[in-house]
């Protein structure tokens, strides 16, 4: 009787096969277990989770340019040379209802010390939209500018002059399409409204589903590319003076479903503030009314002779009063980030934020908390001027 060598290859083969053995029932199932654990790990790790990311965003030279043209343009007034920064800073915001942040995005946003990640429910209603929170955000923006305007010329001793404008337009409403944001409101009906209240109180006066007549003024979009040379158009300011036209809105109330039985349109309304002469605020895609401090001192700068920025690179944020107050904001650290991050040296913010920032202000940036315009101003011709600035206090309440 032959016998095979199992050091041989055919040995080797045939001692292979015996000692291959499939899994059994049971290390079948293990096995599908383990599968359908890590494919439901995975699809956990990018399922969107209830927090929202915070995270350091881009910085804008008010007194710069933002895509080709001036952040802040101003036409039929003498403006002046500037040099420097005076960049508003923002945030970026992840998730809530704009946009699903995933699991993964949250854990690395924890370890990240210049971001922060915090519960939805914080930041934003359980029954607000994507599309509410943009037209919200632009409301405020819109106010920031006005706002600004009116505590800048304020505190350059110039007019100002108020009207009754349209802030935001909610989409699936009466107003979707008939009017636009910044729409200046004339009359309702005939009769001259000087006030947002009595655009209020007219919409509310008649019952749901009456149609209504109202008398704006608006930009001309037929006179866009007037030509910016016109000495007459610019009268020494930075561009032309846009053509504005009254318009005819014709629209009929509806029920206002988080209020049955009261008439509403769905625009929002406030007093804009301006000047007796045009400015424009360029930036677009940019929301909430934390700019207003850095509009305010850009709208200085450019209006009066000398340079207050000195060539210098500052930054800020903070909301503005038309009176000139500075209040708070949200984000101050991923603030301070970004305006490092983008070259700052001084970086003016509001007083209430100085136990939030400290332990978090990057090397190399001074920081100096103020209360009003006042003081924001006086704290950039200090430090242009190597003057000692007040900082925080270590110990601030």
């Amino acid at each position: 009787m032959s016998q095979i060598d199992d050091s041989s290859p055919v040995g080797q083969i045939a001692g292979s096969e015996q000692g291959r053995r499939r899994p059994s029932r049971r290390g079948w199932m293990l096995i599908a277990s383990a599968l359908t654990t890590g494919a439901l790990l995975a699809v956990a790790l990018l399922l969107p989770v209830p927090f929202v990311k915070m995270a350091p965003g881009p910085t804008f030279n008010v007194i710069g340019e933002a895509d080709g043209q001036p952040v802040i343009q101003i036409s039929g007034a003498q403006t002046y040379p500037v040099t420097g920064n005076l960049d508003m800073t923002t945030v970026l915001e992840s998730g809530g209802p704009r946009g699903g942040l995933t699991l993964v995005d949250a854990v690395a946003s924890w370890l990240d010390p210049s971001s922060a990640v915090v519960p939805r429910e914080l930041l934003f209603p359980d029954d607000i939209s994507g599309e509410e929170v943009r037209t919200q955000q632009a409301a405020l923006f819109n106010t920031s500018e006005s706002n600004a305007i009116a505590a800048a010329l304020n505190n350059l001793g110039l007019p100002v002059r108020t009207t009754v404008v349209v802030d935001a337009v909610y989409s699936d409403t009466p107003a979707d399409g008939a009017f636009e944001a910044r729409d200046e409101i004339i009359s309702v009906d005939g009769v001259p409204v000087t006030s947002p209240s009595e655009v209020v109180d007219a919409v509310r006066s008649k019952p749901v589903g009456t149609a209504l007549e109202f008398t704006v003024r608006r930009d001309d979009a037929s006179q866009a590319d007037v030509d910016s040379a016109d000495p007459e158009a610019t009268v020494g300011g930075e561009g032309p003076a846009p053509t504005r036209i009254e318009q005819t809105v014709k629209v009929t109330t509806a029920d206002n479903p988080d209020d049955p039985g009261t008439p509403v349109i769905g625009i929002g309304v406030s007093l804009l503030y301006a000047a007796e002469f045009p400015i424009d605020f360029t930036l677009e895609d940019v929301g909430g009314p934390s700019a207003g401090q850095m509009f305010a001192i850009g709208l200085i700068d450019k209006l009066s002779p000398g340079d207050l920025a000195g060539g210098q690179h500052i930054a800020g944020t903070g909301t503005i009063t038309p009176e000139g107050q500075v209040g708070p904001i949200g984000g101050i650290r991923q603030k301070l980030a970004g305006a490092r991050n983008a070259g700052a040296t001084l970086f003016l913010m509001p007083a209430q934020h100085c136990q939030e920032a400290e332990g978090h202000i990057p090397d190399g940036l001074t920081v100096v908390p103020v209360t009003t315009l006042d003081e924001g101003v006086t704290a950039i011709e200090n430090f242009v001027a190597g003057t000692p600035v007040v900082t925080c206090p270590l110990d601030a309440a």
